[in-house]
């Protein structure tokens, strides 16, 4: 930290709870001020709670100081591990079986996928490949979940839910899962319902115990590189959007909004998407072609809510403190205007962020993010 940096976060003056907060905002009514989402990787998290005088295991009172709107609730997996690895420079995830390895950096270090155990696999393997079963997941916890999060914006699901491209890369290498939806090939297409039904049972499980009480879902798809779609209109007809609209129908038949994690050059496909019925969008990385917050306010401003646009990339990670106020500032000003957004990081914060960036832009968005 520099020397003498102020680490107290001064929330501004709230009239609203989180959840009116947030409902507002989805609905582009004016709330108190901007509702605020974090989420970072292990280092920055670590020095971030130093820095604020929090225990390192003491999340929600990191949530508490930046003045965190946001809760997730699901339901816990309570089966036996289904995939298992004796090496100890490898970590199998036991649900899904994707592989791992620890990545070093120069400023720390993170677990990446690796090995893609499926990369060759024909449709023989994929049918025996194992998956979670639905029912060894303990549903009876929700709701006591909901009720014990009751005043802050509840949602079911993360950027992982519906997600096609990623959560098949992982276990079949990015470019196999490219070829695959090209080609349609039967095993890659095998593996992508095996996966995706799965997954929607879950959550469909969910949404019966808890899909009124809740007041968001949030699914995920990694759809665009920095300057150009992953895939063409005809394979996200075919393969990508049909997905997404069954949790879409799902939630809108509890009366509930969807939000979408959308990494990259994306909006090209919202306007898809609002036909198909979603409310919002996450990530928003300003870096990308048609990405900025000036092009998604006047492009798309009313028809969806935006949660993210805050750049990992840009001042929080290289700048200093005040260049992290001021473009913090900045993109306020552009997104502010008739509700709709919600402050939040484009991807976790990554561990080259000095804290005293992340805390000046937690600040600002509680000076700078109040509406009058």
């Amino acid at each position: 930290m520099t020397g003498g940096f102020n680490i107290t976060i001064d929330r501004c003056y709230e009239t609203m709870t989180s959840k009116e907060r947030v409902l507002r905002t989805f609905n582009h009514e004016k709330p108190d001020r901007v509702p605020i989402n974090y989420h970072s990787n292990p280092g920055v998290d670590t020095r971030l709670k130093a820095c604020l005088g929090i225990g390192a295991d003491d999340t929600i009172g990191l949530f508490d100081a930046l003045g965190v709107d946001f809760r997730g609730v699901g339901a816990p997996y309570t089966g036996k591990a289904l995939h298992t690895s004796d090496r100890a420079d490898r970590i199998v995830d036991p649900l899904h079986g994707w592989v791992l390895r620890y990545i070093q950096h120069g400023s720390g270090g993170y677990w990446d996928y690796c090995d893609f155990p499926l990369i060759d696999a024909g449709e023989e393997e994929v049918s025996r490949w194992a998956f979670p079963n639905p029912d060894d997941f303990d549903y009876n916890v929700l709701a006591d979940q909901v009720r014990h999060n009751k005043d802050y914006a509840v949602f079911a699901g993360n950027a992982g839910l519906g997600c096609v491209i990623n959560n098949m890369g992982f276990l079949r290498g990015m470019e196999q899962v490219f070829v695959d939806l090209v080609s349609d090939d039967p095993a890659g297409l095998l593996l992508i319902k095996k996966f995706i039904d799965y997954q929607f049972e879950v959550y469909e499980r969910t949404m019966n115990k808890i899909g009124r009480d809740i007041d968001f879902v949030w699914i995920g798809e990694d759809l665009g590189a920095q300057y150009s779609p992953l895939i063409s209109r005809s394979i996200f007809h075919r393969h990508i959007l049909p997905v997404h609209k069954r949790f879409i129908d799902l939630a809108a038949s509890y009366g509930k909004p969807v939000m979408m994690h959308t990494c990259g050059s994306s909006s090209w496909a919202y306007e898809d998407y609002i036909t198909a019925g979603l409310r919002g969008v996450d990530t928003l990385q300003p870096e990308a072609k048609d990405m900025s917050p000036e092009y998604l306010k006047k492009t798309f401003g009313g028809r969806l809510f935006f949660h993210g646009c805050i750049s990992t990339a840009g001042p929080i990670a290289f700048g200093t403190a005040d260049e992290t106020a001021a473009y913090c500032r900045k993109t306020l000003e552009i997104m502010m205007p008739g509700s709709g957004y919600c402050f939040a990081p484009t991807h976790s914060l990554q561990d080259n962020s000095p804290e005293e960036n992340v805390i000046a832009a937690y600040v600002t968005a509680h000076t700078a993010g109040r509406y009058r």
